[in-house]
């Protein structure tokens, strides 16, 4: 078996478009059976509200000190590379906010084999149907969405259940040296800093598992030589 750690955050772009990428080089992969991929959590803004006020593209502009135009730029970028990944990002109506109990809820799903389903759903609620995702009646919802039992869910969020897992993933994220996200561990033998192109991922992969999975000597150099009972001269 081969695991994968990545830790991410369900109101990152990026990190959506790295999720795509590595299902393109999973789907290529010849071990892809043997992978096991885990989601952990990074939170991008812990003091976030439930719910951010303004457009996206103003939270774009005030953050990094640009135009709107740049910002819209910046914009059409990420929409173009989504869609290259069949992404439908919608920034005109995003609306991101904290998302500490969706990493709770991720911890659940987890521990009930729903984690990339109900991580994919996040990302949909977040960047495509313009859903609050800082919010718990929505959360509960998406939660059933994909299997989770509705009592479940709302246990979480109504106390600190899988609070000290979101805080010891974010606290390997900094031993780590995590500064950003996606941000994806092989084996805990490589790490791939970024959203990087299914092409990197799955070299990464072949060489990860070849390093866990020996197949015998490295052929260094070959020559003359003689095989069965006569030798070419």
């Amino acid at each position: 078996m081969m695991k994968i750690e990545i830790w991410s955050d369900v109101v990152c772009p990026w990190c959506y478009v790295g999720k795509r990428h590595l299902e393109q080089a999973l789907s290529t992969f010849h071990h892809a059976d043997d992978v096991e991929v885990e989601w952990k959590s990074y939170e991008l803004d812990p003091s976030a509200p439930p719910v951010r006020p303004g457009t996206y593209m103003e939270r774009l502009s005030s953050k990094y000190g640009i135009s709107t135009g740049e910002a819209r730029a910046r914009m059409s970028r990420i929409v173009s590379v989504g869609a290259d990944a069949g992404i439908d990002f919608r920034f005109d109506h995003a609306r991101p906010g904290n998302t500490f109990d969706a990493h709770r809820l991720l911890h659940l799903a987890g521990s009930v084999g729903l984690q990339d389903e109900l991580k994919e759903r996040l990302f949909t609620a977040t960047f495509t149907d313009g859903q609050t995702i800082g919010d718990r009646e929505t959360l509960v919802k998406l939660a059933v969405d994909v299997g989770i039992a509705e009592a479940d869910a709302r246990r979480v969020l109504e106390n600190d259940e899988y609070s000290d897992d979101v805080r010891s993933d974010e606290a390997v994220a900094a031993e780590l040296g995590v500064q950003g996200v996606p941000f994806f561990v092989f084996d805990r033998r490589y790490a791939v800093s970024g959203a990087q192109p299914p092409a990197m991922l799955l070299e990464v992969l072949d060489r990860a598992w070849r390093e866990a999975h020996p197949t015998g000597f490295e052929t260094i150099a070959t020559g003359d030589a003689c095989e069965g009972d006569a030798c070419e001269l």
